[in-house]
């Protein structure tokens, strides 16, 4: 007899083997028709898979985050089969899961329109009304190779082709078509119903850009239509908020071909750096930092003892002077290591912290630069701590307490917390690692937070936890880092005297609240849609004349507000006051000041919120005493308009 273990702690005995799909059968109707795929002893299988041992067994329905996977995975592969009966010329290459979605890249003579998406999409929608059974098949290696060979596909053959010859794979297919892939999948077609294609962008083949340019076809699918399209319409937001797009309309930056992957900085976006810097020195100041500077370009040879250059070079620019090579940084820790070892420090001193806003370049492909997001050159609020092994665990309990203090203090309320373990590549020892990894979860534990953990996804010289805070949308973008680092410190020759009179090696935390400067004003933009809160506006009121009488008034208003430390500008064009008001709404400002000739007589401001709400008329000292206790409160006023 084979017995079955299920989740709510029953069990089923069968008296041969029997399949996932059966075992969901022998429950109910209901969970038979609802079941995509199987967990036997945790791992995911088709329904079709059949248990000949004792097991334990979870059906999978599309409520489950696996099942929604097993949805995607199988959506990309209809896609697929709905090019290939389309575009029979076509060659498919892979198509995996990603977040929210899925893509399948292929080899065609002309680029995909979108009238070709629009067709694709509705013969997808053909084959799962057909309700096509979606079979596994086992072959082996090299049949494969000749099959794929044999039928033109000369990528899905050169991926079989990579795997050892010694094993047997697996294919899938559904009605005339068939695809390399691990699964599992589907049990037949019909159960894809809620997808959508979205977009067309190019790919290089192995994501190689020596390799031919493919076109890679972006799609979204979901369990249920209402789950898509709260989906689709979260998308429309976004692109609404998108910060390129905000950021042209609103004059804070541009990017051009010239400096791919740099910014160009207006004065208002420069407005909104310099108070996120501020705001972040004055942290500094007030947690034990003391601000350094390091320099822009170190030798290789510095690169090379720190381990950077052999594990990181590919994504460093690099220049030669007077027959020397250096490397412009990518990251700071050499740099403020040569600032901790100009002197010669005692244990008394430690933990000693430094902080930089420190410039920052990196090589990314330029497939992958994405506006503020994904850069060339960015400046981290970059800190390193040198302290003692037994320091580590309360300056990460205080980190943790300052980086959920600062995140609220710009709106955000929502953090996630992963702790990233070793990789397989890394420096130093499995010991050493265990107290880093050790010292970093216990520390969350005591923070008072859940966390996950992400194996093999840590530095090469490190351990650390990612903070990934969520916006007003849901949307998560990973920020903060705090990092043990047992290794650096030791190969860059720093030590510091211990109460015993020897010499020991520090242990160096690196550490960064909100990351790339650049990437997190991107997402402040988009988090507030551009309607930043008083605090951080680049211009907090505008003025505006009802006629030419009042100019004078006007200008008088704002330098009066400008002398007490406020962003304020005139609109004194010669235009209906309904215009103006209408452009400086436009511009997202928290306030916009009216002035006519009551105002000018009485020496008030009419004073109108952000989003059209009206405050009535008030003295200049009146507003300017509000809009410093929302300066001071850091609170938001107003819509998003």
């Amino acid at each position: 007899m084979i017995s079955i273990r299920l989740p709510d702690g029953s069990s089923r005995s069968f008296d041969k083997p029997v399949s996932v799909a059966e075992v969901a059968a022998s429950i109910g109707p209901g969970l038979a028709k609802a079941a995509i795929a199987g967990k036997v002893d945790g791992k995911l299988v088709d329904t079709s898979y059949m248990i000949d041992r004792d097991a334990t067994l979870a059906i999978v329905t599309d409520k489950d985050p696996e099942g929604l996977e097993v949805l995607r995975h199988s959506t990309a592969h209809l896609l697929a089969y709905a090019v290939k009966e389309l575009f029979p010329d076509a060659q498919v290459t892979i198509g995996p899961v990603i977040d929210n979605g899925f893509y399948y890249d292929f080899a065609y003579k002309r680029p995909f329109t979108p009238e070709d998406l629009a067709a694709i999409e509705k013969k997808m929608a053909e084959l799962a009304a057909k309700n096509e059974p979606v079979v596994r098949e086992v072959w082996k290696r090299d049949d494969a190779v000749k099959f794929f060979e044999s039928i033109g596909e000369k990528y899905k053959a050169e991926i079989i082709a990579s795997i050892p010859a010694d094993e047997d794979i697996s294919l899938y297919r559904e009605g005339g078509f068939i695809d390399l892939c691990r699964g599992p999948h589907v049990p037949s077609t019909g159960k894809l119903k809620v997808f959508r294609l979205m977009k067309v962008a190019g790919a290089y083949w192995r994501g190689d850009s020596r390799n031919e340019m493919l076109q890679r076809i972006y799609g979204t699918a979901w369990a249920k239509k209402e789950e898509q399209d709260a989906y689709l319409k979260m998308l429309e937001e976004a692109e609404r908020r998108d910060h390129r797009k905000l950021g042209r309309e609103l004059d804070l930056f541009h990017f051009q071909d010239e400096a791919p992957g740099l910014i160009f900085w207006h004065p208002k976006g420069w407005a909104i750096w310099q108070q996120v810097e501020q705001y972040m020195r004055k942290v500094y100041q007030d947690n034990g930092y003391q601000e350094v500077r390091a320099p822009q370009i170190l030798d290789r040879s510095l690169w090379e003892r720190s381990g950077h250059w052999e594990k990181y070079r590919e994504n460093m620019f690099t220049t030669e002077s007077e027959n020397r090579y250096y490397a412009l940084k990518p990251m700071n820790c050499p740099g403020h290591i040569q600032i901790y070892n100009a002197n010669l420090h005692s244990y008394r001193e430690l933990p000693l912290r430094y902080g930089e806003f420190g410039a920052c370049h990196r090589n990314e492909p330029s497939g992958s630069l994405h506006g503020m997001m994904r850069v060339r050159g960015f400046t981290q609020d970059d800190g390193h701590i040198f302290c003692t092994e037994e320091q580590i665990l309360d300056e990460c309990v205080a980190y943790t307490a300052l980086l959920q203090k600062v995140y609220k203090n710009f709106g955000f309320e929502h953090i996630l917390y992963k702790v990233s373990t070793r990789p397989e590549k890394r420096i130093g020892s499995d010991e050493s690692w265990d107290k880093a990894e050790h010292a970093l979860m216990e520390s969350l534990r005591r923070s008072g937070v859940d966390f996950a953990i992400s194996p093999g996804e840590g530095a090469f010289y490190g351990p650390k936890i990612e903070y990934t805070l969520k916006d007003a949308l849901g949307r998560e973008w990973q920020c903060g880092t705090m990092q043990v680092d047992f290794q650096m410190p030791g190969r860059l020759g720093a030590e510091y005297v211990a109460e015993d009179n020897s010499r020991r090696v520090p242990v160096m935390l690196h550490r960064a609240i909100i990351g790339s400067m650049e990437r997190f004003i991107g997402v402040l933009i988009e988090n507030y849609a551009g309607a930043l809160p008083p605090w951080l506006a680049p211009v907090q009121a505008g003025v505006a004349n009802i006629s030419e009488a009042q100019a004078s008034y006007a200008v008088e208003v704002v330098q009066r507000l400008k002398k007490q430390g406020f962003r304020v500008e005139a609109d004194l064009r010669n235009e209906k006051i309904t215009y103006k008001i209408r452009a400086l709404s436009l511009q997202k400002l928290p306030y916009i000041l009216v002035v006519g000739d009551k105002e000018m007589q009485a020496e008030t401001v009419a004073v109108r919120a952000r989003g059209g709400v009206d405050l009535g008329v008030m003295p200049i000292d009146a507003f300017a005493a509000r809009l410093s206790e929302d300066v001071a409160q850091r609170r938001n006023v107003g819509g998003t308009a």
